[in-house]
């Protein structure tokens, strides 16, 4: 017994935090770390665990409860309802100060090269080595198409083509048109190689406006890409037009009107000219 007094005397006096285990005959005993500070480490860990896993848990069930509220069904009928135009064109240009920044998309070219979306500077494109780009330098304009099915292919073509024909040859102006591919099997990366390349078409001979339209892909899940931007309908397309920094300056959906493809050109003049 006064063996064990003395051993538990020591592990009291270094206080190393370390575990003490000692027998006397049939009895046994553990002496605890003696290191509070590392006990609240360790429940300050547990706790921040605890919040993330409930805070992705409440996350989850709101996706899941945001999903299910609105079905094919409910797309399509909208469709019919107003052939894809869920909502009108801005008639005058965004405030600079009151518009949404573009929420970041990575995107890719049919030669595998990678680009991420809004392009805000020179260094941005020019790190990028692609046949299927405009040339590098910082745009002042910027318009980007979005496509979740390829019934919308004609919606975008009725905003993209007009703006290709009225700005052919600026050098300051680009034109990004976006299929994006939710499903999972697509965003594989050999099934996403092989698709890509089955998409490529050959280079044009020579290049003779300044202005390209560059068909791009982004594969993956984007869901909170879409809420950023208020997009719910999938089976229309959407056009945004976006400044020097990457925001929102005027959007439109579905098919392309006169009055809606004026306002789209004379706002893009707009962002040419500001400095």
């Amino acid at each position: 017994m006064l063996r064990s007094s003395k051993i538990l005397s020591a592990a009291l006096r270094n206080g190393n935090g370390g575990s003490l285990l000692f027998r006397e005959g049939k009895f046994s005993s553990i002496i605890p770390p003696c290191n509070p500070c590392r006990w609240t480490s360790l429940r300050f860990q547990d706790d921040v665990y605890k919040l993330a896993h409930e805070a992705a848990v409440k996350q989850s069930r709101a996706r899941i409860k945001d999903e299910m509220s609105r079905s094919v069904l409910t797309d399509m009928n909208e469709y019919v309802k107003h052939r894809g135009k869920v909502s009108k064109a801005n008639k005058v240009i965004v405030p600079a100060v009151s518009a949404l920044k573009f929420p970041s998309l990575e995107v890719y070219f049919t030669d595998g090269s990678k680009l991420t979306l809004p392009v805000t500077s020179k260094e941005d494109e020019a790190n990028l080595s692609s046949s299927d780009t405009a040339e590098t330098g910082s745009a002042k304009a910027s318009l980007i198409s979005l496509s979740f099915r390829e019934s919308s292919r004609a919606l975008i073509d009725s905003w993209t083509s007009p703006f290709m024909k009225a700005f052919a040859h600026s050098s300051d102006v680009r034109l990004y048109e976006v299929s994006l591919m939710d499903q999972w099997l697509l965003s594989r990366k050999l099934i996403r190689k092989l698709l890509l390349k089955y998409m490529r078409k050959p280079a044009p001979a020579e290049k003779q406006d300044a202005l390209l339209r560059q068909i791009v892909y982004s594969f993956g899940d984007h869901y909170y890409f879409r809420k950023e931007l208020k997009i719910v309908n999938l089976l229309t397309g959407y056009a945004f037009l976006l400044d020097k920094s990457g925001r929102v300056r005027w959007s439109g959906t579905g098919a392309a009107t006169e009055e809606e493809l004026s306002s789209l050109l004379r706002c893009t003049s707009i962002l040419l000219e500001e400095k």
